[in-house]
This record gives structure tokens, sequence and C-alpha cells, in this order.
């Protein structure tokens, strides 16, 4: 079992910047890729983006890219959401997730494990 904890959300102007953190500790972290989504009010999750387990290769949601950017740290057993240029429209609650296998991917059944989500809210 392995338990992610997420910080860094919190409310923000729109235009204004955020960075998320999710830590999965375990010996196994460095060998997997991790993913984020998000899930909008009375919407369905929705990918945001992925990182294999090296951090070489990268996957974005259109609507973020060039704007969002993923990061790790398999030192820290953590990964990084880096969100700017944020619009009212990126207003969900954000989760991050273990991949089953070092390539990132956009399929929700490929991940194992989830954390608890944490909420990003943009103003206009």
């Amino acid at each position: 079992q392995v338990q992610l904890h997420e910080s860094g959300g919190g409310l923000v102007q729109a235009g204004g910047s955020l960075r998320l953190s999710c830590e999965a500790p375990g010996r196994t972290f460095s060998s997997l890729a991790m993913g984020w989504s998000r899930q909008a009010p009375g919407m369905g999750g929705e990918f945001v983006g992925a990182i294999s387990s090296s951090g070489i290769n990268t996957d974005y949601l259109d609507s973020v890219k060039g704007r969002f950017t993923i990061s790790r740290e398999n030192a820290k057993s953590t990964v990084y959401l880096q969100m700017n240029s944020l619009k009212p429209e990126d207003t969900a609650v954000y989760y991050c997730a273990v991949d089953s296998d070092p390539y990132p991917s956009r399929r929700k059944y490929e991940y194992d494990y989830w954390g608890q989500g944490t909420q990003v809210t943009v103003s206009s």
C-alpha cells in the first residue's frame, strides 16, 4: 500500500501560479511513472499530465501545455506540478497518482494509488 501526500493547493487570482507537491514514500517510487488529474465541480475526472519514472518524458493535456510543468525528485519520492498563468477554468481538485509502470499514461486504469486531492481555486 502506497500513501500519497499532496500539498500546495489554495486560492489564487487569474494569471497567478501555484506549485503542487505529492510525496509518495516507498522503495518503488523511482521506478514508476506519476500522473496528475483533476476534477472540477459537477464534472468528471480529467487527465492533466504525467511524467516517466526517469523524469525525461512528460505528457500534458492540451489546454495546460506551456502553462503547467511536471517534475520529480526521486531522492525525495516527490512529484511536482508547477502551474503558471492560471485560469478560472483550472479550478478543480487535483489528484496525484502512481502508475503501474515507468511510462507516462493517460489511462486512469493504469494508476494503482491515488492521493486525497488538493483544492485549487482560481478567481477571475
